[in-house]
């Protein structure tokens, strides 16, 4: 069984909604992927958080078994970020963000890290997702995931970075951005010309669309009659996504399909309670129950 290495955003999260708020969970990018690959795989999470960070939260990933050596914890405040959401919950808005010790960070690997065969570069700026390929040893895999601040602010890095990934996953607003068409099967093609193998355009409540080698795969997300708490989903999509390809046999090619449908399942269990509080108490198989409830849903 192959390690995966996740590499973005350690954070707490504040997070209000119409119904509810609970204020410093434990959030970023980094820790909704760690989590979600733990699943299926080994997880090696690298990120930085500051002497705030709550020993509890430290605990959940140790009870994952997620490998923490690369966790730097330095002076100062882990990086917070506060968020209201609307009724309809594809709408949010940022209250507050405050970097903290994640200001300064610069992602060195520790020397076990660097040959894991496989790696999510989570959301975080390009510079620091070429600083970790620049430190690897020939990974199998390599996907990263971007946001509209760095195709807006950082835009000749990311561009040089997507000649360096094997797949590239990004939501339909950031696709339409960075390639500058409207229609996303168009925009698919100008992803492809300027690098990566896969593409994945994540589309929320309505699944993600694959592009790759083998044609086109239309990924449904998992229906929920309630959602609680968006943040995250779309970091333990690809998290799910990723630890189930580093343990299945056979290529990418073959497996990347089953792959994206336990990240979407995966996903939904994160939609259902604040932060991580729900990904947190499933196992792996809850995740089977709902890819069977899927398939049934799905056949034609």
């Amino acid at each position: 069984m192959s390690s995966v290495l996740i590499v973005g955003s350690t954070a707490l999260d504040s997070i209000k909604t119409p119904k509810a708020e609970n204020p410093r969970l434990l959030g970023g990018s980094a820790s909704h992927a760690a989590v979600a690959a733990s699943l299926f795989a080994p997880v090696r999470l690298v990120g930085i958080v500051g002497e705030d960070f709550p020993k509890k939260y430290l605990a959940l990933y140790e009870r994952h078994a997620i490998d923490l050596g690369g966790l730097q914890i330095r002076p100062g405040k882990t990086f917070h970020w506060a968020g209201e959401y609307e009724v309809n919950m594809n709408n949010r808005r940022t209250l507050t963000t405050e970097l903290g010790v994640f200001e300064t960070f610069k992602p060195d690997l520790p020397d076990a890290y660097r040959d894991t065969p496989f790696v999510l570069l989570a959301n975080i700026g390009p510079d620091l997702q070429h600083h970790v390929l620049d430190q690897m040893k020939r990974p199998k895999l390599v996907f990263a995931d971007t946001m509209d601040l760095w195709i807006n602010i950082a835009l000749p890095s990311l561009v040089r970075l997507l000649k360096r990934l094997d797949g590239f996953v990004l939501n339909d607003s950031e696709a339409r951005a960075l390639t500058g068409e409207d229609n996303l099967l168009s925009g698919l093609k100008r992803l492809h010309g300027m690098g990566p193998r896969y593409v994945i355009i994540k589309l929320g409540s309505h699944g993600s669309i694959l592009s790759g080698p083998g044609g086109l795969f239309l990924c449904p997300a998992y229906p929920l009659a309630k959602v609680v708490d968006p943040t995250g989903a779309g970091d333990s999509f690809v998290g799910g996504m990723m630890g189930y390809l580093a343990t299945a046999r056979g290529g990418v090619e073959r497996n990347l399909r089953e792959a994206m449908i336990l990240g979407s399942v995966t996903a939904s269990f994160c939609c259902e309670g604040f932060g991580l509080n729900r990904t947190d108490k499933i196992r792996r198989s809850d995740v089977s129950k709902r890819v069977a409830e899927l398939r049934r849903m799905t056949k034609f």
